[in-house]
């Protein structure tokens, strides 16, 4: 029998909820990481195995490596005109690879530089999406309350035959925040409270990647893979007023909405690539990623405490579990590279994502309506273009140097040009007998804004910026 997860409003924003899983970036190498993780076209490195798989058909040894990362974040927020620092710092295991080469043998006197020469086989973990952020902002505002936020949910309660009981608008009302007058709810608040907002979050996103590439004549290129993807991802946030009630008790008070979910998630994917190389020193390449499809189990809860000057505080709280399927969008990406013998090269890639294709929908064990989130998506998201480029040079036979930059664009609709994040980063590696170590920097930077509730025109903005410094170390061998 199917369940009956909410019925009047959602406890958490789904449509956001499925952007947010949908922005994967390549998981990959120190190297390639320092080339602003371009590698549609330059094979060879073992993030072609979760990337574009036809990279593997490069291989003429087989390789294994281990690549940790330690991040430091930082979010600065201005709210109300009043700015707010966040920051903390984690270390995770970001990949994990191996391929095996796989030469083809020919028959005595057959050229062995035409035709398939090899079939390569790879197998990785990388993780592709970090939610690891706290973030918080707060202000006085002369304009609002989020009483006024609860009143308009209580008006559209009423306007759809539902009874406030149970839920938010709800708890608002038993703890006096809003009041039923002339048939219509009000706050019972005034202006110039202190408001503030604060939200940790933790998890990621993660896969599990098997693929194959094959050597046609050194020239051509083909490889397919299939993923295996997880993700885990909390969320725990609160919002606090300290305001001051003139209708009913007449006293300050100070009022707590918190809103905690915890969502895990399972699915699969695959991928198609290609590399041509029309003369030595070029090298074209393509790849096909498609959609991603999950089943996820969420479980939100939200409460509503308020407290007022000499009196017990009054609580209310319940819990939304919830199981749905979830598709992300599909990939398309394309990249050229120019190299110059063995002093180094150059690279770029461009990479197409359909977040309006993305859509949520119902499991076979919860009763649930995404239309109206389904159709948020396609109103308030956009295809997005990903650029990124990359190049190295080789100073010695045993050391390179690496630089790399990327604009990843905005999947919000008619967003300006800052919502883009923007990625710099830079790495070094040496070479010796058939071991490797790489090292990358990489700095992240994005900005957006957020509403705490909507209410029309004067609903008050968060503008935050967000900014990853990370340190990622390959160790490698070649056997």
């Amino acid at each position: 029998m199917a369940i009956v997860a909410i019925t009047q409003h959602a406890s958490a924003q789904y449509s956001a909820d499925a952007i947010r899983f949908s922005g994967t970036q390549p998981g990959s190498t120190s190297r390639i990481k320092a080339l602003g993780n371009a590698n549609v076209s330059v094979g060879g490195d073992l993030t072609s195995i979760g990337g574009n798989p036809a990279g593997l058909g490069f291989f003429t040894k087989s390789e294994l490596s281990i690549t940790p990362e330690f991040n430091m974040n930082k979010t600065n927020s201005v709210y109300l005109g009043q700015g707010t620092n966040s920051s903390r710092n984690d270390g995770n295991f970001n990949n994990a690879s191996v391929v095996f080469y796989g030469k083809l043998n020919k028959a005595p006197g057959e050229d062995k530089s035409k035709g398939w020469l090899s079939v390569n086989f790879g197998a990785n973990y990388s993780r592709t999406n970090n939610f690891y952020q706290n973030t918080s902002y707060g202000g006085v505002n002369p304009s609002s309350s989020i009483a006024d936020y609860y009143a308009v949910l209580g008006n559209k309660a009423l306007d759809d035959g539902f009874s406030l009981g149970g839920y938010l608008e709800g708890w608002a009302e038993a703890q006096k925040l809003i009041y039923l007058t002339n048939g219509r709810y009000e706050a019972t608040t005034t202006l110039e409270g202190t408001q503030s907002k604060n939200i940790v979050s933790t998890g990621g996103q993660s896969d599990l990647n098997f693929s194959f590439g094959a050597n046609y004549s050194n020239k051509f290129y083909i490889g397919a893979g299939f993923g295996i993807t997880s993700l885990r991802y909390n969320s725990t946030s609160n919002f606090v007023e300290d305001n001051y009630q003139y209708i009913g008790v007449n006293k300050d008070f100070v009022s707590t909405y918190t809103l905690d979910q915890a969502t895990r998630g399972n699915g699969f994917n695959g991928r198609l690539g290609v590399i041509y190389k029309p003369v030595e020193m070029v090298r074209v390449g393509a790849t096909f990623t498609t959609p991603t499809w999950y089943t996820i189990d969420d479980s939100s809860s939200e409460g509503l405490a308020t407290k007022y000057s000499n009196e017990r505080t009054q609580s209310d709280g319940s819990n939304y579990p919830l199981t749905y399927r979830l598709r992300t969008p599909y990939k398309v990406a394309g990249g050229i590279s120019v190299f110059a013998g063995k002093l180094g090269f150059i690279t770029g890639d461009i990479e197409y994502v359909d977040y309006a294709s993305t859509k949520l929908s119902q499991s076979s064990d919860y009763d649930f309506d995404f239309s109206g989130d389904n159709a948020d998506i396609k109103s308030f998201y956009k295809g997005a273009v990903n650029a990124r480029f990359g190049a190295e040079a080789r100073l010695t036979p045993n050391f390179m140097l690496r630089g790399g930059y990327g604009i990843l664009g905005s999947p919000v609709r008619n967003a300006d040009s800052d919502a883009n994040t923007k990625t710099i980063s830079g790495g070094v590696g040496y070479r010796f007998a058939n071991y490797y170590i790489d090292a990358t920097y990489m700095h992240v930077q994005a900005k957006y804004g957020q509403y705490p509730y909507e209410i029309g025109e004067l609903s008050p903005l968060a503008s935050i910026k967000n900014t990853n410094n990370n340190v990622f170390v390959t160790l490698g061998l070649r056997f």
